[in-house]
Parts: C-alpha cells; structure tokens; sequence
C-alpha cells in the first residue's frame, strides 16, 4: 500500500470519527426522540453541535479532492514529495476538527488552506 493510500484509509477513519463527534453533540442538542426520529423536517444544530455538523461536511468535500489527487498519484506514481503532501493534509484535517469546533479565528482558515495546498500539490505532482 502506497503512503498516500494510508493516509487516504486514516482519513477515512477521521471521518468516521468526526461522524461520532458530530451524533454525540447533535443528539445532546436535540435529545434522543428527535435523534431517533425520521427527520420529515429539518433540524437546524446551533453552536457546537452545527460547527461539529459542518466540520464534517467540509471534511467530505475535502475528502473528495483528496481522493481523486491520491488516485492520479497513484497510477502517475507515488513520491516522497506526494506521500508528504498526503500526510500534510491529514495532519491539517485532524487539527480543522478543534480548529472548527472550538472557533479558532483565523487559525481554522489557514489550517483548512494547508490541507487545499497540499491536495493541489498532489495533483499537480501526478501531471509532471
């Protein structure tokens, strides 16, 4: 398994992760009826509970780019410099989960940009 490939499992994993997060401060939120109810109306999280909802979407944005710049990379061929860049937006994504919940202005901005950054260096690597 190429380096960029684990990483890309690990960030599964954060997924998984933040999804927990997520239901744990969401149904503390709303209580265990709404949380086990079929959801016919939307539910709008406020505070922690909606910062933890939209960690986790952005992480599946994110994830998307990821995915798609370790594919190229692995078929174009897996570097140091793209195992680096992989574990770089791994890092970024574990440290956006507080960054986000907690509210670090600007802090959750620039650590969101490293993990872009790094993406696109990935898949700018696999086209040179």
């Amino acid at each position: 398994m190429t380096p960029e490939i684990t990483v890309l499992t690990l960030s599964g994993l954060l997924q998984i992760v933040q999804f927990a997060i997520y239901s744990v401060i969401a149904r503390r939120q709303v209580g265990n009826r709404t949380a086990l109810g079929p959801r016919d109306t939307a539910i709008e999280l406020t505070g922690t509970a909606g910062r933890a909802q939209r960690a986790m979407n952005n992480h599946f944005e994110g994830l998307i780019l990821f995915t798609i710049a370790v594919v190229v990379t692995t078929h174009a061929g897996s570097s140091a410099f793209t195992a680096a860049c992989a574990w770089a937006y791994l890092i970024a994504r574990v440290f956006y989960v507080p960054a986000y919940l907690f509210g670090w202005v600007p802090w959750r901005s620039l650590i969101w940009m490293v993990g872009l950054v790094a993406t696109a260096l990935m898949l700018l690597a696999a086209l040179v």
